[in-house]
């Protein structure tokens, strides 16, 4: 026995702890809703950073762990708070010769296993705690996926945690590249899973019969509700803490695009996708967008194209700019002579409205899709000189 080894019969009492240990942690799950799961998975599902909120010890690094699990993916955690700017961004690395080829930047070991699986999910826990430089070096890891000269597969999500009541709090760049979710345990399934039963939350899964028409559909409703609220395209908080947490941007106004496009092709809860929503733009302008969506009932945009004098078009200004965005934006995604001209005839209807200049952009955006060799439909007539003049028909009829 050399000295290092332990006897067999001192290991006897641990082997017996750890039996105990494995019956404890032996549970079983069920299906069940959760709307935070759920806004977190359909975050993810959309590509888009998010940031869990909430106080420690309450289940955040376990729910990015049934995530993984859920997707099937590896996960990597990273504490940005006990790390330097090079275990994110990456080591600098001097080659043969710098003057000529630069100093490269070599990437973290966590940063590698994740090219190599090709997929997975990078977990940032505590991020606000970490130091200036630190999350200055974060900003390009969260939004491009970059980590020193490694670019991450797209396959790869970012998942953050922290902890609201530390004190410290996140700069306002890295703040607008999160969804921020609030966190919050269930006392009463608590109490089941410690009985040997926990939740297994569903993950939002993309269906193809849905797919056709959903980024048009988002497409819309996103530019009618910033055309008639131009003035909640950027609004920066005024105080700290509103400028670490959620707030509208051009950069968080394309997450919401995002979250409504995978909502339609997912069918995720109304609840959920509340809580995306906000989460990306903040209470105020996220609650006036679902408003804006409850009232605004907007067609399936294929329905419309195949059938196009079935559906009459709003004539409200702001609801009209979401239906022909839609349209145009539908006929985009499966271009074709027979929807292009289809769209022809329900921007002809919305002349007659009584709001034409509505129709304007949409009009024009329609006539650059045109085939050069379709003849351009009746329906255009009453666009004609609008169209001359943006030069959409440069050589004419």
């Amino acid at each position: 026995m050399t000295a290092f080894s332990i006897p067999a019969a001192a290991l006897e009492p641990l082997a017996a702890a750890d039996s105990l240990n494995r019956r404890v942690r032996a549970t079983r799950t069920e299906p069940a809703e959760d709307p935070r799961f759920e806004a977190l998975a359909l975050a993810v599902t959309a590509n888009l950073p998010v940031l869990l909120w909430g106080e420690p010890g309450i289940g955040k690094s376990a729910a990015v762990e049934r995530l993984a699990t859920g997707l099937r993916v590896p996960l990597e955690t990273v504490i940005p708070g006990v790390n330097g700017p090079s275990d994110v961004a990456g080591l600098p690395v001097i080659g043969d010769d710098p003057t000529r080829f630069g100093v490269s930047m070599a990437p973290p070991d966590w940063a590698l296993r994740l090219a190599d699986a090709g997929c997975g999910l990078v977990f940032f826990d505590e991020p606000s705690l970490a130091p200036p430089a630190v999350q200055a070096a974060l900003l390009r890891v969260v939004l491009e996926r970059r980590v020193g000269g490694l670019a991450l597969p797209e396959p790869v999500r970012v998942v953050a945690a922290a902890d609201p009541a530390s004190g410290a709090a996140l700069s306002p760049p890295l703040a607008n590249r999160f969804v921020h979710l609030r966190w919050a345990h269930d006392p009463r399934t608590l109490a089941r899973g410690l009985a040997g039963t926990w939740p297994s939350p569903r993950v939002p899964l993309i269906d193809p019969d849905k797919v056709p028409g959903a980024v048009a559909r988002a497409r819309g409703a996103v530019s009618g509700f910033l055309s008639a609220r131009p003035d909640l395209s950027h609004r920066l908080p005024g105080d700290a803490d509103g400028r670490g947490a959620a707030w509208p941007s051009p950069r968080t106004w394309e997450m919401v695009l995002r979250l409504l496009t995978a909502a339609h092709a997912t069918g995720t809860g109304g609840e959920a996708l509340a809580m995306a929503v906000t989460g990306a733009v903040g209470d105020g302008a996220g609650t006036e967008l679902l408003s804006y969506l409850d009232r605004l009932d907007l067609p399936d945009p294929d329905r419309v194209l195949a059938h196009p004098d079935a559906f009459p078009p709003p004539a409200r200004g702001d609801h009209l700019i979401a239906f022909l965005t839609a349209v145009v934006a539908a006929v985009h995604d499966d271009l074709t002579r027979e929807r292009w001209e289809a769209g022809w005839t329900v921007l002809a209807k919305a002349v007659d409205t009584g709001v034409p200049d509505a129709a304007a952009q949409a009009a024009a955006d329609l006539a650059a899709l045109r085939n050069p060799d379709w003849a351009v439909p009746g329906g255009i007539d009453a666009f004609l000189d609008l169209l001359r003049l943006v030069g959409a028909l440069p050589g004419g009829r």
